[in-house]
C-alpha cells in the first residue's frame, strides 16, 4: 500500500500532524498498535482533558536545549486550538493557573480530532503494529501486521515510556537509534515521589493530608497544592518539582506560603503565652501534620517557653521543611517521559531529521517535556502542526 505520509502512533501529535497533512492532500495513513486512538486524551484531566494553557510558553518547557520548541509553539498557538475546540462547539473552563479543560468529557477532544481526520480523508489503523522500518528508493517500508506498507515521509508520533498500561513503549527511541539519532536518557516526569525506611515511617500515617505549598528543588520552585500518600508525596507541586529533582538531591517544601511563619508565632506567643505550641501550628496547618512536626522536630512547650531563637528556627523550617524522598513512583505513573530524541538533529521549524530525509519525530518522543498543566498537550498540537505543515 503506497502512501505520501505515515505516522506512527494515533495520540495527540499523530492526528494532529495528519489533520494538517490531509488538509494539504496528502495520502496521510495513521498507525495506531493499540485498540483505539487517543488513550491519553481521554484519560487526562480526570477523563476531562486538560487540552491547552492560557500561558504556554517555551519557558514552560524542559530540553537540553531549550530553544527548540520556541519556532513550532510560535506558529501554532494555545489560541489555535482554543478555535478549533470552540468551532466544534465543545465548552471549556479554566480551572486554575490557566489550564483550560472541557466542560463536558474528553471524548469530545478525540471526536473532534477523528472528524478533522475523516475531513481531511486521513485513513487510521488500530490494532496494527509495526515489524520492521526500513528506507528505500521511494522512501520507507513498513512490515506490520497489517501488510507491508510503502510511504514517502514517516512521522513517528509513538509517545514516550510513561503509563505502560496505556500501551507506551519504547519503539519511537529504537527507531530513532536505528536512523542513527541520538536519544538523551530518559526518566520518568510529572510523577509523585516514593520515602523509604524511617522518612516513610514518619509521615505514611498521614496518608490523605494535603495543603497548599511551594515546592523547591534544584533551582526551582512550584507553588501548588501537595499531599501525602502511603507511599510518599504527591500532589501538583510534587509532580512539578518531580521533573527537575534527582534522586540524592535536597527539597524543600514552604509549608506557610502565604504566611510569614514567624510574625505568626510572635503574635501567638504574645497573645495565647499558654497555648501548647502544636495548638498554635494545628490552626496554620492541617491538625495531623502540625502535630507530626512537632513530634519529630519541634517539641510541644507552651508558647512562652521559647525563646526567641527557637522561634526563628521554627519559622525557617516551617517555609523550608526538608523532605529526604528516595526516588519516583517511575513510568508507571508518571505522566510524561523525560529526555528522548536529540533536538540537535532535529528542524525546529519541520521536526524533520537532519540525518534521513523524510523521516520527522513529534510530540512526546522528543527532548521536549512541558510543566504541568496542559503544556505537554501544547507541545503536542504544536509540533504535530509543524511536521503536518511540511511531510
Amino acid at each position: 500500500m503506497e502512501h505520501d505520509l505515515i505516522i506512527v502512533g494515533g495520540g495527540a501529535a499523530g492526528l494532529m500532524c495528519a489533520i494538517e497533512a490531509g488538509k494539504r492532500g496528502r495520502r496521510v495513513l495513521v498507525i495506531e498498535h493499540a485498540n483505539r486512538v487517543g488513550k491519553k486524551i481521554l484519560m487526562s484531566g480526570g477523563g476531562r482533558c486538560n487540552f491547552t494553557n492560557l500561558h504556554a510558553g517555551p519557558e514552560d518547557y524542559l530540553s537540553a536545549n531549550p530553544h527548540f520548541c520556541k519556532s513550532a509553539l510560535a506558529r501554532y498557538t494555545q489560541w489555535d486550538f482554543i478555535a478549533m475546540v470552540e468551532r466544534h462547539g465543545i465548552a471549556w473552563h479554566e480551572k486554575e493557573l490557566g489550564q483550560l479543560f472541557c466542560d463536558e468529557s474528553s471524548k469530545l477532544i478525540v471526536k473532534m480530532l477523528l472528524d478533522e481526520c475523516a475531513a481531511a480523508a486521513v485513513q487510521i489503523e488500530t490494532d496494527c503494529s509495526i515489524d520492521q522500518v526500513r528506507g528505500d528508493s521511494t522512501g520507507f517500508a513498513l512490515a506490520t501486521t497489517r501488510g507491508t506498507m510503502h510511504c514517502a515521509s514517516l512521522v513517528v508520533a509513538s509517545g514516550g515510556l510513561s503509563i505502560p498500561k496505556m500501551g507506551a513503549t519504547g519503539f519511537g527511541y529504537e527507531l530513532a537509534r536505528q536512523f542513527g539519532h541520538r536519544v538523551l536518557t530518559t526518566r520518568a516526569g510529572l510523577v509523585p515521589l516514593t520515602l523509604s525506611g524511617k522518612h516513610l515511617d514518619d509521615y505514611a500515617d498521614l496518608s490523605g493530608v494535603a495543603l497548599p505549598v511551594i515546592a523547591e528543588a534544584a533551582g526551582r520552585s512550584f507553588r501548588a497544592g501537595f499531599l501525602i500518600t502511603h507511599r510518599g508525596l504527591s500532589g501538583p507541586a510534587i509532580l512539578q518539582i518531580s521533573s527537575y529533582w534527582q534522586p540524592g538531591e535536597p527539597l524543600r517544601l514552604n509549608l506557610l506560603p502565604d504566611s510569614d511563619a514567624l510574625d505568626y508565632l510572635n503574635t501567638q506567643q504574645r497573645d495565647r503565652p499558654a497555648a501548647e505550641l502544636k495548638t498554635v501550628l494545628s490552626e496554620a496547618l492541617p491538625k495531623r501534620l502540625a502535630q507530626r512536626l512537632c513530634e519529630l522536630r519541634f517539641g510541644n512547650r507552651p508558647m512562652r517557653q521559647h525563646r526567641p531563637a527557637e522561634l526563628r528556627d521554627i519559622a525557617a523550617q516551617l517555609h523550608a521543611w526538608p523532605v529526604t524522598a528516595s526516588g519516583t513512583e517511575g513510568y508507571r505513573t508518571a505522566e510524561v517521559t523525560l529526555g528522548g530524541v536529540d533536538t540537535d538533529e532535529l528542524s525546529s521549524t519541520t521536526m524533520e531529521s537532519r540525518k534521513v530525509p523524510g523521516l520527522y519525530f513529534i510530540g512526546e518522543v522528543v527532548d521536549v517535556t512541558g510543566h504541568l498543566g496542559g503544556f505537554n498537550f501544547q507541545w503536542a498540537w504544536a509540533s504535530g502542526h509543524a511536521a503536518g505543515q511540511v511531510a
